[in-house]
């Protein structure tokens, strides 16, 4: 029988060699991508270019997904093997034809990474009336995906990576009110919400489409120095979080925790292509392993699990899982049949 990784039964590290300090250059050693696709989205950024340099570096041929293609040509400039095309994931039907370009090739797509997202953002709504994070998050995710599901398929062995983060352990996913219609917005509210229906997507995915060859991860890349997230974040959310101390100033062991953007990609870059994972998926991973997972009562969520490493159950839990994937069809009015 096929495992699954349902309420985590796949969920424990693996000797997999690598830490939180490891980089994108040292998972990467060894690999040869030649001859292999790839998606990036917000490949042209952060942690995403990172990845796209690896990626490329290694002899796959890249596609960025980029939302400022003017920006994207600026910082991709001189990287071979890369090209570029329009994808804003708060717009659905610019995801459709990004997929429709990539699919008019006729190439495989042997690596989907899931890495483009925000935070930090005060409510708002797409033109669906969708919160925005968790429109950009994971319904921007499970449509790029369902587009590019013949890609997938026909490459006869793919990977799917879902950037996710330890920003799940900030809330479960609400189906009774995930669009905040009902209840009192919170940011970091909406953007655990999004990581855990992230989390749940990769691991309902793993499981419909492994016998396509197709395998799903999530994965926490932490908390990096020089990225772009934190663009739009209150400083007062970072003294809240402790973080920050009263007079604005990042905390000595905060700053002392941070990663470089190597050390931060390099779990993205390991998901995507370790032959250790050649036969699991479904797993949530961080610091380039199989994370472990969290036994705390789920109902309980306090600041202090910000900051503790793990995955929480609720995130991998099948019913939840199963669920999800019939609202997200709704949602989008995409029904999205792995076959």
């Amino acid at each position: 029988m096929e495992k699954n990784n349902y309420q985590g039964a796949l969920q424990r590290p693996i000797k997999s060699g690598f830490n939180a300090a490891s980089t994108t250059e040292e998972v990467i050693k060894g690999i040869d991508l030649t001859g292999k696709i790839a998606i990036v989205s917000g490949g042209n950024a952060g942690i995403g270019l990172e990845t796209t340099k690896t990626l490329a570096a290694a002899g796959a041929t890249v596609i960025v997904a980029a939302r400022d293609i003017e920006k994207a040509n600026k910082n991709l400039k001189g990287i071979p093997n890369v090209e570029i095309l329009a994808l804003d994931l708060t717009q659905p039907d610019t995801i459709d034809s990004f997929a429709e370009k990539f699919l008019a090739s006729g190439r495989p797509l042997h690596l989907l990474i899931n890495n483009a997202g925000i935070m930090w953002v005060p409510l708002q709504r797409d033109s669906r009336g969708i919160e925005s994070q968790l429109a950009t998050n994971y319904l921007g995710q499970y449509q790029l995906v369902a587009r590019l599901w013949p890609a997938l398929k026909a490459a006869n062995g793919a990977r799917v990576v879902n950037v996710s983060s330890l920003g799940h352990h900030m809330a479960p996913f609400n189906f009774d009110d995930p669009n905040f219609q009902h209840r009192e917005y919170q940011t970091l509210v909406g953007y655990g919400q999004s990581k855990t229906a992230s989390n749940l997507f990769a691991l309902e995915l793993d499981n419909r489409a492994k016998v396509f060859n197709v395998r799903a991860y999530s994965l926490h890349p932490g908390s990096i120095a020089g990225t772009e997230l934190a663009r739009d974040a209150d400083i007062q959310l970072f003294k809240q979080l402790g973080f920050f101390d009263e007079n604005g100033n990042i905390r000595p062991e905060i700053l002392a925790n941070l990663k470089t953007i190597p050390q931060g990609a390099a779990t993205s870059v390991w998901a995507a292509t370790s032959p250790l994972l050649n036969n699991i998926g479904g797993v949530y991973c961080e610091d380039c392993n199989i994370a472990r997972l969290l036994s705390e009562d789920p109902d309980v969520q306090t600041e202090a699990k910000l900051h503790e490493s793990g995955v929480q159950q609720y995130s991998l839990d099948e019913r939840s899982a199963k669920q999800l994937w019939l609202l997200t069809e709704d949602m989008t009015g995409i029904k999205f049949e792995v076959k």
